[in-house]
């Protein structure tokens, strides 16, 4: 197995820069996962492919206004600050610690002193980074900034001065930030969105509902490295990114009454698979709750999967984990056929694009 398999040739005009016009009218590529037959549809028909009694887990993490854009102070020089994750516990509401990635880095180092003010709509500074440290194992030139406030608390300030992130290969999108999101997106802690979810609406979730399928979530939060493709030629020397997952009690009770009715688990998002298939406990033979657990789980071919029978999943970056993984929940020769079948097709790429169905 080298990483090459998992390689594929992306036209750059198939990437998508919106969303589509409506979240369940995205095109739908329906893929058996035994046999790799196809089918065209769109997203909402995902409807006639649930029987009664199955459950869908999704990831109700929500997106957080991560990308701050400013000034440091001093020179007036402009720079940018990342968020990617919340160091430690906070001591006060107005001052916390978080794991960072800047730029330019080579003017935002630990130990000079290096300040980043972020102003808000009326020109007032609402929102301080102080570049403190160096992260441990820095993989990407990750630091640690301690980000202060004069308002209330930070949350009023990041949503002051942030922005939602979008991934590097959607350019100039101006449109509305809260179609990055899902519509039962929770709580912020994550720098990307779960993009499988983007595609259902509240009407396509009541209807499945009443069809008889059940709804449940998990949360995991999303990083950067998601985009990250595998720099290996051997995929198994990757070291995969680290992520922090939940699954709640809830879920755990519908996984078991969905296998004792003989329905089978449909994942909403590779995030979902990989939060469910990580609180497995092969000695208890089921799925055990977990509260912010870590997981670096990396599911090649080859792994096994112990609870997820269906996949709802977009189109992937190539030579990436996530090729591995929808390739390890099929296989590779089905996945790399549903691609090129795809792309023939004009189906729209990557996060804001279209949805397989892998069933």
């Amino acid at each position: 197995m080298k990483t090459s398999d998992f390689d594929y040739d992306l036209p750059e005009e198939l990437i998508a820069q919106e969303p589509a016009a409506e979240r369940d009218g995205c095109r739908l590529l329906v893929m058996d996962r035994a046999t790799g037959a196809l089918e065209d549809r769109v997203f909402r028909d995902i409807a006639e492919y649930l029987r009664p009694g199955d459950l869908l887990v999704a990831n109700e993490t929500r997106v957080m206004p991560a990308r701050l854009l400013g000034a440091k102070r001093g020179t007036g020089g402009a720079a940018e600050v990342f968020l990617l994750r919340q160091h430690g516990t906070p001591t006060e509401n107005r001052s916390a610690l978080w794991e960072v990635l800047v730029r330019p880095g080579k003017r935002l180092k630990p130990g000079t002193g290096a300040v980043v003010d972020f102003t808000d709509a009326e020109g007032n500074v609402a929102l301080s980074a102080e570049i403190v440290d160096w992260l441990p194992d820095a993989q990407k030139g990750e630091r640690l900034a301690r980000l202060t406030t004069p308002l209330p608390s930070l949350d009023e300030a990041l949503h002051a001065v942030g922005h939602t992130p979008l991934p590097p290969y959607i350019k100039d999108y101006a449109g509305d930030e809260e179609l990055y999101q899902t519509v039962y997106s929770r709580r912020e802690s994550s720098a990307a969105a779960p993009t499988a979810g983007l595609h259902f609406t509240p009407e396509l979730i009541e209807h499945l509902r009443e069809q008889g399928v059940r709804w449940e979530t998990v949360e995991l939060e999303v990083g950067l490295d998601t985009f990250r493709i595998v720099d290996e030629d051997d995929p198994e020397k990757h070291v995969i990114h680290t992520e922090f997952y939940t699954v709640p009690e809830r879920t755990v009770a519908a996984l078991s009454e969905t296998r004792e009715r003989g329905g089978r688990v449909v994942a909403v998002g590779t995030t979902s698979v990989r939060s469910l298939e990580s609180a497995w406990d092969a000695e208890a033979g089921a799925v055990t709750p977990r509260e912010r657990e870590a997981t670096s789980l990396y599911l090649l071919p080859g792994s096994e999967f112990h609870v997820v029978d269906a996949l709802v999943t977009n189109f992937h970056v190539p030579r990436s984990t996530l090729m591995m993984l929808v390739s390890a929940f099929s296989t590779r020769e089905h996945i790399m056929a549903a691609y090129q079948h795809a792309i023939a097709e004009r189906y729209r790429m990557l996060s804001f694009g279209d949805a397989m169905f892998i069933c």
